[in-house]
């Protein structure tokens, strides 16, 4: 079972790396996986917001929490939001046996979570200031024989195509299932963030009708100049009666990419009958989206977005290319952070 990482498990015996509490990050490597000599981290969004909100923002306090996280499990696991991100770096040394199709001086991304990524961190993330989700960091990481990894391509720079690996499977997904319906309409909560904008770009390019939710006027000053919604609206996404009434017409599929907790019902309540709710937030409560639909009586079928779709990388990335303002959106963000 080295192929999906059981040898590493260290504790507690018998689960898989992303449910194990603490896993073995050394670097030497077994015939089937490959390690990578890691440049920066993208944290999750909702880890990241829980950390900063822990620390009240200071900086130095977050990098330390961070360090004895993955210092703990040998991964970057948090474990109040149970999500993680991923990385970038160059491959350093392929096992014969591995199936990744990688090159030793490779620069890749991982396309897997960092909660089931054995890593070490060699600088004390000397490089980072604690105030933004990615993280310059030398140090190793491991894949195994069934990671997902891809070759960054030439021209994005390597923050850019961190950002958008980090997100591809929402657009991907989004894609799938507008097509699986006649002439959708799409609402986004979380529509100027990274998954949100590039889910509305696939929804629009896929020929559904958008709408994009935002919390405030910059971003639906932002999100309107890119032209990917058809409409945009400010709601809380916390708070139910607020989204409802910001959709409006009850969406065909409505997908939430809010990175705080509480999302569920506003989703669910502004989804018509036989529509479907894509989750793509790592802080959604699975009992709240259940529960919340069985006392709506909604009938709605309700997906985990799991960042996975077969060519999810190679559709994100020609999506940022095909609309320049989806790639704007990125760069300020990239920019203010």
């Amino acid at each position: 079972m080295s192929s999906v990482g059981l040898d590493r498990v260290l504790e507690p015996a018998g689960v898989l790396p992303q449910a194990a509490w603490r896993l073995d990050a050394a670097p030497e490597i077994k015939d089937d996986e490959v390690r990578v000599r890691v440049e920066r981290l993208n944290l999750d969004a909702a880890s990241y917001r829980q950390l900063a909100e822990k620390h009240s923002g200071d900086g130095a306090a977050i990098r330390s929490e961070v360090l004895a996280i993955v210092e703990t499990r040998g991964k970057m696991h948090n474990p109040v939001t149970g999500s993680g991100g991923m990385l970038i770096g160059v491959v350093d040394e392929v096992g014969p046996r591995s199936p990744l199709g990688v090159k030793k001086g490779d620069r890749v991304a991982t396309l897997v979570s960092l909660t089931l990524t054995p890593l070490r961190i060699t600088d004390g993330l000397a490089n980072w200031d604690g105030r933004s989700e990615q993280v310059p960091a030398s140090g190793t990481a491991i894949l195994f024989g069934r990671s997902i990894v891809g070759v960054l391509p030439d021209d994005l720079s390597p923050a850019l195509a961190l950002a958008v690996y980090d997100v591809c499977g929402a657009p991907a997904l989004t894609d799938r299932i507008v097509r699986g319906y006649s002439s959708p309409r799409v609402a986004v909560l979380g529509g100027a963030g990274k998954s949100g904008s590039l889910a509305l770009a696939a929804a629009r390019l896929a020929g559904a009708r958008t709408i994009g939710l935002v919390r405030n006027e910059q971003e639906r000053a932002a999100l309107a100049a890119a032209g990917v919604a058809d409409e945009v609206a400010i709601a809380d996404a916390r708070n139910p009666v607020d989204v409802a009434a910001a959709v409006g017409e009850p969406a065909t599929i409505t997908v939430v990419c809010v990175d705080v907790p509480g999302c569920e019902h506003g989703a669910i309540l502004a989804t018509a009958p036989g529509g479907t709710v894509i989750f793509f937030s790592m802080a959604t409560s699975f009992p709240a989206a259940a529960l919340g639909a069985e006392g709506l009586a909604a009938d709605v079928t309700m997906l985990i977005g799991n960042g996975y779709v077969p060519g999810h990388a190679e559709f994100a990335v020609d999506l940022v290319r095909r609309v320049p303002a989806v790639r704007s959106l990125f760069e300020a963000r990239l920019a203010r952070d």
